[in-house]
């Protein structure tokens, strides 16, 4: 092999299959309208695809937002993360893309039951629903300069959902006091949200 088609191989085995790849491989690993069981694939790494989920949910590809709803939702059935770092999966094909905060919004929820009884299911902004619970935990982050709480529930396979300020809002509402701290009661369990003394 000859340097020229040598450098050609390299550049060829190091490039990440296009969105289109990555979109149709998806199609065909998706059955019966269920999630495609990525914490079973194993596929090689092929490289980073200029894709970027934004702190809002927004998806772009290469600089423009994606404005299909039917392919975000494909490629959100897709996704996996390790660590600290996000990756689309298929059967054959691995490729890692950036998430500024988390892979999905949750833009609404709504409330079954009363206190220690009481169930929230959320939905993320690609139509998912998950019920906060032992499985699905709410987290609450601070900025340590502002003070400022991002609120999370956890989705699936380690994939948070940023809770949108209306929905907080909705959730400080319908809040409780327990053990010297103010938080939420769902699926049995009651998630911190903020120190007591700290209430306004």
């Amino acid at each position: 092999m000859t340097k020229s088609k040598a450098r050609q191989h390299i550049v060829k085995q190091s490039t990440p299959p296009a969105a289109e790849s990555i979109a149709a491989s998806a199609r065909a690993a998706a059955k019966g309208g269920k999630l495609p069981p990525v914490h079973l694939w194993n596929p090689p790494f092929c490289g980073d695809l200029d894709m970027q989920i934004m702190r809002d949910g927004t998806w772009f590809y290469q600089g423009t937002p994606i404005g299909r709803p039917e392919l975000v939702r494909l490629f959100s059935t897709i996704l996996k993360r390790e660590g600290d770092s996000y990756f689309l999966v298929t059967p054959v094909e691995k490729v890692g893309i950036t998430v500024e905060d988390a892979p999905f919004v949750a833009v609404d929820f709504t409330v079954e039951g009363t206190g220690e009884a009481q169930n929230l299911i959320f939905q993320t902004n690609l139509g998912d629903t998950a019920m906060a619970g032992p499985e699905h935990p709410i987290r609450v982050e601070r900025d340590a300069e502002t003070g400022e709480p991002s609120p999370y529930v956890l989705i699936r396979s380690g994939l948070e959902a940023l809770i949108d300020r209306k929905s907080f809002y909705r959730l400080v509402d319908i809040g409780q006091r327990q053990d010297g701290w103010f938080g939420l009661w769902s699926g049995g369990q009651f998630f911190r949200i903020i120190p007591e003394d700290e209430l306004p």
